[in-house]
């Protein structure tokens, strides 16, 4: 390095020290002691614990080309529907099932606008044919 890029370096640094102050040009590692290293890799640990539990609570499973949370869904509710028993056909079925306990066109035939009386158990008398 020349003279002339030391003398540049050197008015650029005081510009941003008059703009920003002291601590703008600092090194970074002025301030730093075992005592923050440790606090921080506690942070970092803490951190990446959470995002692992979180990662594993909140994975997907495809069904029919839609992902899902696992949390909203489990593998068990996907059978029959428990007021027609007609299989899920489709993605809105999977939904209504976990969140009424019936399939969409159940949904839509018993529960819709009368989400009060499906939860306190109402459900429809189904006629079987013999």
């Amino acid at each position: 390095m020349n003279k002339n890029n030391l003398n540049k370096i050197a008015a650029i640094e005081k510009a941003i020290c008059e703009k920003y102050g002291e601590e703008a040009i600092q090194n970074p590692q002025a301030n730093w002691t075992e005592e923050k290293e440790k606090d921080y890799l506690e942070q970092l640990k803490g951190f990446y614990d959470k995002t692992r539990r979180s990662e594993a609570w909140e994975e997907k499973i495809d069904i029919d080309g839609v992902k899902v949370s696992k949390k909203l869904l489990s593998r068990e509710s996907l059978n029959n529907c428990p007021v027609c028993g007609n299989l899920p056909k489709i993605s809105m079925d999977d939904v209504c099932l976990v969140k009424f306990d019936c399939c969409s066109f159940c949904y839509f035939k018993y529960v819709d606008g009368r989400e009060e009386r499906w939860s306190t158990g109402w459900r429809p008398e189904i006629k079987k044919d013999k």
